[in-house]
């Protein structure tokens, strides 16, 4: 790693700490004040709060109801998504007066926003009218991105309240997630995008007339606003086909920038709440700190492998005799650079979001393989806004686990003891996404619907089902391209990789917590494991590569390994 790249990591991550720290405070104030009387009437009012058995408002529920109440919400806004899309050819506000999406793709787009994935088999300027993009895509950002965080809140109220027998109100989470943190915070966000150049207008598209003397039309909308909420609640649909590679989204190295910190700002934060809430910030310094060790260390196979560039290539060129002189600027934007492209491909993979600023099918082959392993570790490195937290908290519980097998203690985490029930909770939870990237790998290639979307031989072809699933299923919703996936085979087995890898994790983790939240939280004492310490980080780090690595090190030997392997052979 350079210098230039090296300064760039530390001074990305100082400024997120600072503000995801400050953040945290406010994020804490939101979620967990106590109801006030305006709330109480406008959630009675709402129907967000029920009664108990003595007729008195009751604003608590067990990990059940929350749960049917996020699939519930969940599955409304699928709905509406799903019609929207279909209907869309008749509805206002249609500049270029697209009709409505096939059934099967308004089905997999429904599915990919709703999961907080954004798998986007369309280009967004040809197939979306502005209000699609504002109704349904954007106002999905914020509800799948709120759905997240409120996960991330009932599991840490399972971790540090005292035999309670509720997780909070996921109604009324939703509410004070979207309403004060998500909305006030893209507002900011999509203000400084436009300052940058990023646009905002429902004008109608623009047919100009270029040097040549052909006529092109130009593409427009209401960019900054879907682009803020796409980069803070890590959602990552594009408005244009291109992403955040485009000029209209991302325009300079500053807005750049931004989009960058947008990413990881939330989960950062939720590291710092997770310490607030536990009475021990060191709790979750300890979890932010397992996060970046994978996230530095990651971005450095990245960087170094994009600016050591193809060997064989460079030694083609006369006078070149090191491949580093070049670097690899394929599928990247020149006012950002390989490392600035590095940056945020690693840290929009890491964090399940799709967005990206170069493509990554042209990255070098570890280039790319760091990006895939990343959402193959279950998009823990960071991860989504909440997904991340408790994704993270899960692999903390085994490492527990682990260890108190080891010395022949019955595991404990922040106090609570960990049985068998929230163990089987774990394990179902961590194998939900991996099931569906493996098993949707070896489906594709294996039969001729699948093989009839992969245009690319050999390797690399592999290598772009298996990212396409690893993607779906860890609901990132980045793709290597190459492969066709709008068909009636991709556009469902995706579907179904994207509501496994969501819901499979998500049902598990409330599970998890509504047992958690019913024990008392035990006093440390001289037998119990320290997990604020470096050692528990490093015990962290190497549950999550472990489980990673015996899972998807043989499917990835297939693909980017191999191609690497090639390239150095020339």
């Amino acid at each position: 790693m350079t210098m230039y790249a090296l300064s760039q990591l530390v001074i990305y991550l100082l400024i997120l700490f600072v503000l995801g720290y400050f953040l945290s405070g406010y994020m804490l104030q939101r979620m967990q004040a106590p109801v006030s009387a305006l709330e109480s009437r406008l959630f009675s009012v709402l129907g967000m709060i029920g009664q108990d058995s003595k007729g008195n408002r009751a604003f608590g529920m067990n990990w059940k109801q929350y749960a049917l109440a996020i699939v519930l919400f969940n599955f409304i806004g699928f709905l509406a998504l799903f019609f929207l899309q279909l209907a869309q050819g008749r509805l206002p506000l249609n500049p270029a007066n697209m009709t409505g999406v096939t059934w099967d793709l308004a089905m997999n787009t429904a599915i990919s926003f709703m999961t907080n994935t954004n798998w986007q088999a369309y280009g967004g300027e040809s197939s979306m009218s502005y209000l699609t993009q504002m109704m349904g895509l954007s106002l999905q950002n914020f509800l799948s991105a709120a759905t997240g965080i409120v996960v991330a809140f009932a599991l840490m109220r399972g971790l540090v309240l005292k035999q309670s027998a509720h997780l909070g109100n996921a109604w009324i989470d939703l509410w004070r997630c979207n309403i004060y943190i998500l909305l006030p915070i893209a507002a900011i966000i999509a203000v400084l995008l436009m300052s940058q150049g990023v646009i905002q207008t429902l004008s109608t598209y623009m047919d100009v007339q270029t040097l040549q003397g052909d006529t092109q039309t130009i593409a427009l909308g209401p960019v900054a606003s879907q682009e803020a909420i796409k980069m803070l609640g890590t959602n990552g649909g594009g408005f244009f086909n291109t992403n955040s590679a485009h000029p209209f989204e991302n325009p300079t190295p500053l807005s750049n920038f931004i989009q960058m910190l947008a990413i990881f700002l939330i989960p950062t934060a939720l590291c710092f709440c997770l310490g607030k809430l536990s009475g021990n910030l060191k709790q979750g310094l300890a979890i932010l700190g397992a996060m970046t060790v994978l996230f530095v260390g990651m971005y450095s196979l990245t960087v170094s492998s994009e600016l050591a560039g193809n060997p064989w290539l460079a030694a083609q060129v006369q006078g070149l005799t090191d491949a580093s002189v070049s670097g690899n600027m394929e599928g990247k934007e020149i006012r950002f650079g390989i490392v600035a492209s590095s940056l945020f491909a690693t840290i929009t993979t890491a964090a399940s979001c799709g967005a990206v600023n170069a493509m990554h099918d042209s990255f070098t082959p570890l280039g790319g393989l760091s990006t895939m392993l990343q959402m193959q570790l279950g998009e823990v490195v960071f991860g989504g806004v909440g997904a991340g937290l408790y994704g993270m908290l899960l692999f903390a519980i085994l490492a527990v686990f682990v260890s108190g097998l080891m010395i022949g203690r019955t595991p404990e985490y922040l106090g609570k003891k960990i049985e068998p029930f929230e163990m089987k909770m774990v394990v179902l939870a961590l194998l939900a996404a991996p099931l569906m990237v493996l098993l949707g790998t070896a489906i594709s290639v294996m039969t001729p619907s699948g093989q009839a979307g992969i245009f690319n031989p050999s390797a690399h072809g592999f290598s772009e089902v298996l990212y396409a699933f690893s993607s779906a299923a860890n609901n990132n919703g980045s793709a290597f391209a190459g492969l066709g996936a709008n068909s009636l085979f991709y556009n469902f087995m995706l579907g179904l990789s994207m509501l496994v890898g969501r819901f499979g994790v998500i049902i598990p983790v409330l599970a998890l917590a509504g047992s958690l939240v019913q024990k008392p939280r035990l006093e440390v004492n001289s037998g119990t494991l320290p997990t604020t310490t470096p050692l528990f980080v490093g015990l962290l780090v190497g549950t999550v590569l472990m489980i990673g690595a015996l899972t998807f090190v043989p499917a990835l030997a297939l693909g980017p390994i191999i191609e690497q392997i090639w390239m150095l052979g020339g």
